[in-house]
């Protein structure tokens, strides 16, 4: 079976917008007008709705496993659900709804994860908890996520197909850290709980 329709299926349903689209059920400020800019969870968290920002978190995690999930019950192989995986989260990166600017991915990479394991999702949470806990860096916590996530999909699946969505996934994410990744180089990155200026000195 051809994976363009499971590419499309995935591509649409991570583009879209929870955090524009919960922002605005609730009244609150569009998440791309403050903070850091970007339409994702922690910058709804920044209005101080703690609510919204979970249901952003778990809108956006949501909609990277459910393209796999709809995927196998349309008759997708390993393949397809490997490329309606990878196109979730590269919806909610570039999607189209938003003119191809979105978040970096953090939550739907996690229910990507979950999509194809749950166990690797695990793994992959408790590498950011475990990393955020110890050095306060929600950023640090992301990019070890990411380097831990194709090493787990390697050991827990074997698929080829699975395993090179991972890292493919994973690269993404860390290239959409990149600031961050400078910012934590420069001792300038804020930390969990923290504000900038704290960081900055």
């Amino acid at each position: 079976m051809s994976a363009l329709p499971f590419v499309v299926l995935g591509y649409f349903l991570g583009s879209l917008p929870f955090a524009v689209i919960v922002s605005k059920a609730f009244g609150l400020d569009d998440p791309r007008s403050h903070g850091s800019g970007n339409p994702g969870a922690t910058n709804v968290l920044r209005t101080g709705n703690k609510l919204a920002a979970l249901l952003t978190l778990l809108g956006d995690g949501l909609k990277g496993w459910l393209a796999i999930r709809l995927a196998g019950m349309l008759g997708a192989d390993g393949l397809g659900m490997a490329v309606a995986g990878i196109a979730a989260f590269l919806g909610h990166v570039f999607p189209v709804f938003l003119k191809f600017r979105g978040g970096k991915g953090v939550a739907t990479a996690l229910g990507v994860l979950a999509g194809f394991s749950g166990n690797l999702a695990l793994i992959a949470a408790a590498v950011w908890m475990l990393t955020a806990v110890l050095t306060r860096y929600s950023s640090l916590a992301a990019l070890m996520a990411a380097l831990a996530a194709p090493i787990a999909t390697g050991f827990l699946i074997g698929r080829i197909e699975t395993t090179t969505a991972v890292t493919l996934m994973s690269a993404l994410l860390i290239w959409r850290h990149r600031g961050n990744i400078q910012r934590l180089f420069n001792g300038t990155e804020s930390r969990i709980g923290g504000s900038k200026r704290e960081a900055s000195s």
